[in-house]
């Protein structure tokens, strides 16, 4: 019934058959058993609405038809009754409790985040996610993969077109995992359709949530809150993995970032050339800093500060490097400390401070970024 009446919506909007068959007509089974408790409540709901629509426009109808004044029949006279109130009272309040019952058990199990046996903390930034992972020693960004080529319609759009990320959230299948939401600037929404989870992410607060996958796969989902003007490219891809393959994974990732923590205190005694540090100041700039700062240097007058000029950037540059690295509290300005490396920080400070006709002629090292960082 509900397939079908889609598919009559559809036409009557003009859309093709063929078109009409690729339409979502209904919400995911989804992959975890909560998903399939949303599913099977949905449906049920639904059910008893179309069985509650059917009845009152069936006798709506049916008064219309059979009791209309060219066969002659007159309008009945009565007055309130007192057993018609009591039934008609009690009948949609006895299905309401009916419904009330099975939602409140699906509800209750989907807040039930105890005895958790992995636990990641996701804050939402704009426009991107960072996955921590508490019991490992483990943390990154995952950022919007999709290239500008495709965004500019340079380049024929990918089938998971805003859709792909350059580090995705991984867990193990068959274990329930805690996700614990938060945000650092405005209110975001992690959402994945097939796990059933949408919970805000609050600045200054933590909400909760879990899921327990049970199929290996890729699950994709969005920001389900407008968060700004980038809210579009602020995706969310979860890899499912079994227990196995997570933990080889694991072991890599943390070896990896163990690695390039080792890379990073080799960069203090480096002194990198100018023409280095800009070439990869301008690609981080440009990756990084230029949906806000623009690609000129000079902002957007009364949203977000120019840097060509200012006062900081050509003068203070203690200051510059702190700003990079903590971000500034109460503005979009973010604390970059944390996303991008020391070698990479050095080289977009020495960018903005030597371009757009800046010409500072200051060079920032990697050592005097993590002078800053220490203080």
């Amino acid at each position: 019934m509900y397939r079908t009446a889609c598919i009559l919506f559809a036409w009557g909007l003009g859309i093709g058959s063929a078109s009409a068959k690729d339409l979502p007509l209904n919400m995911p089974r989804g992959v975890t058993d909560i998903s399939e408790q949303v599913y099977d409540l949905h449906m049920t709901i639904f059910y008893i609405c179309c069985i509650i629509g059917a009845l009152v426009f069936g006798a709506m109808f049916a008064a219309m038809i059979l009791h209309r004044k060219s066969r002659g029949h007159k309008p009945a006279q009565f007055h309130e009754s007192t057993k018609v109130e009591i039934i008609w009272t009690t009948i949609p309040f006895l299905i309401l409790i009916g419904m009330a019952i099975p939602a409140t058990k699906t509800l209750i199990a989907m807040e039930d985040t105890t005895e958790a046996d992995l636990t990641v903390q996701i804050t939402g930034s704009q426009w991107k996610w960072h996955y921590k992972y508490f019991d490992y020693n483990l943390e990154y960004f995952s950022l919007l993969a999709t290239p500008m080529s495709q965004i500019n319609n340079r380049f024929k759009k990918e089938e998971n077109y805003l859709l792909e990320v350059d580090r995705p959230l991984v867990i193990p299948t068959g274990k329930k995992v805690r996700f614990l939401i938060t945000s650092d600037d405005v209110i975001h929404s992690w959402w994945v359709p097939e796990f059933a989870v949408k919970k805000d992410a609050n600045p200054g607060f933590i909400n909760e949530a879990w899921t327990k996958v049970n199929e290996p796969g890729i699950y994709r989902g969005q920001c389900a809150e407008l968060c700004g003007k980038d809210h579009g490219f602020m995706p969310v891809v979860v890899i499912a993995k079994a227990p196995d393959e997570f933990d080889t994974w694991m072991a890599e990732q943390e070896a990896e970032q163990r690695q390039a923590k080792e890379k990073e205190k080799e960069l203090l005694g480096m002194n990198m050339e100018m023409d280095e540090l800009m070439t990869l100041g301008e690609k981080v700039y440009l990756a990084r800093c230029a949906a806000c700062h623009q690609p000129n240097g000079q902002g957007i007058p009364g949203v977000f500060p120019g840097l060509q000029g200012n006062h900081m950037v050509t003068q203070d540059q203690e200051a510059h490097i702190d700003v990079v690295i903590n971000g500034v509290n109460g503005t979009a300005m973010q604390a970059f400390g944390k996303q991008i490396g020391l070698k990479e920080m050095a080289a977009v400070i020495t960018y903005e401070r030597n371009a757009w006709g800046n010409n500072t002629g200051d060079i920032v090292q990697p050592k005097e970024v993590y002078e800053v960082m220490q203080k």
